[in-house]
């Protein structure tokens, strides 16, 4: 059963279509392009072209992972103690506890807005008091005197209690995590052992002072009374009961409410870039290049460099001698030379068909004559070891080997024809 006709393939009754030279039955097809022809070049950059678009799709693909992965390694304690964020380390709960109790919270960034919020009905949360400036804590202690409100200072540290709570010193770290409250503090009385360990302890001999959840013999919890305005100052040691992770530990939602929600206001202060003072920061010694660099992205370039390598595996040679292939379709030479041919003739490539036809006729009559095959397409070497092997009237084998491009459909017919003749009478001398 034969397929559907080809429109383009020539009737039985019509001459042979051009760039379709005959051969006998037995030739072998026409060889590929040489190494300095046009094609060639061509399927060259082709092959570039796919090897560079495959290197950067799987550069983009490991930038992207690197990207991501960084992302969540280093992202993992992005907005801490922030009462809009539900990451781990933000502090969004508590802030929907209050907001459930009537308490408002308003987030700034500014020792100045913190300042210009507190008053007698609202309690000032300052996250951060070692990050502030000379400056900002000088704000923020005159608003701890005039507000008459509450103050919650989250782990101050020696840097800065003296501007912001004089009276009070550091005692070393907590080395009980949940200590029981130990006072009479309504709100540590009523919330019971809490995670204020973990973090720093306090000592002072201001009158009036209640110290709670003792560790070693050290407040981690302390609540100054704040002159004649009836504000407070509380010193809480560690930060771990207003976080997300552990607000439903111990008592710590019950702690966090009382301390947080005895005012209808609340102002959570976290400071910014803007109101640090890097001339009176904990430590003024330069961090070097690598000290900069997040742990997140030490992981990511690890990763990197291994997938990096991987993928050197993945696109390596293999290793071992070459191993042939059957075939999954044999292919006759003739169908193969025709379908070269139609290509040709729809790409109107006269002269290219001719330096195929040409190239591979001088290999094969190099072969047959004696010449070698590097020197098969030198004219000066191949056509007079032809013109010796022939016989009859004097050609130009030189023209007809090396001559220029057909001119027309007909005069490259014409050129497969005296090729092929040409190769037949040498083959028989």
């Amino acid at each position: 059963m034969t397929g559907p006709t080809d429109p383009a393939a020539p009737t039985a009754m019509s001459a042979p279509p051009a760039f379709e030279a005959q051969e006998p039955e037995g030739t072998a097809p026409l060889p590929a392009p040489a190494p300095g022809d046009t094609d060639a070049d061509a399927d060259a950059r082709t092959r570039r072209i796919r090897r560079i678009r495959r290197a950067l799709t799987a550069v983009a693909v490991l930038a992207a992972g690197v990207i991501a992965t960084a992302a969540l390694n280093s992202g993992s304690r992005h907005g801490y103690l922030d009462p809009r964020t539900t990451d781990p380390f933000g502090s969004h709960a508590v802030a929907e506890l209050l907001k459930e109790r009537g308490v408002t919270t308003r987030v700034v960034t500014t020792a100045r807005e913190a300042a210009d919020a507190a008053g007698p009905r609202t309690t000032l949360l300052v996250t951060d008091p070692d990050r502030l400036g000379a400056t900002q804590r000088g704000v923020i202690r005159s608003a701890i005197d005039l507000s008459g409100g509450r103050t919650v200072l989250l782990a101050p540290s020696s840097h800065s209690l003296p501007d912001l709570s004089p009276g009070v010193h550091t005692a070393g770290d907590a080395d009980t995590e949940h200590p029981d409250p130990g006072c009479t503090l309504p709100a540590a009385t009523s919330a019971g052992a809490a995670d204020t360990g973990g973090g720093l302890r306090y000592t002072t001999t201001l009158p009036g002072a209640t110290a709670c959840y003792p560790s070693g013999g050290h407040p981690t919890l302390l609540v100054i009374p704040t002159g004649p305005t009836r504000g407070d100052t509380v010193l809480l040691g560690s930060e771990t009961i207003l976080l997300n992770e552990s607000l439903a530990d111990q008592g710590n939602a019950s702690l966090a409410l009382q301390l947080l929600g005895s005012r209808p206001n609340l102002v959570w202060y976290l400071p910014s870039l803007a109101d640090s003072d890097p001339d009176t920061a904990p430590s003024g010694e330069d961090k070097s290049l690598l000290e900069l660099v997040p742990a997140g992205w030490s992981w990511a370039l690890l990763q990197l460099f291994v997938a990096a390598v991987l993928a050197a595996l993945w696109r390596a040679r293999r290793l071992g001698p070459l191993v042939t292939e059957r075939l999954p379709v044999a292919i006759r030479a003739s169908e193969a030379t025709e379908g070269r041919a139609r290509l040709y003739r729809k790409a109107d490539a006269r002269d290219r068909a001719a330096t195929v036809l040409r190239a591979a006729t001088r290999e094969r009559l190099a072969a047959l004559v004696g010449v070698p095959h590097t020197q098969a397409h030198d004219p000066a070497a191949l056509a007079p070891a032809v013109s010796a092997r022939l016989t009859g009237e004097p050609r130009d084998v030189t023209a007809l080997l090396f001559g220029t491009a057909p001119s027309d459909d007909a005069a490259l017919v014409a050129l497969a024809d005296h090729l092929d003749a040409l190769e037949r009478e040498v083959r028989t001398s």
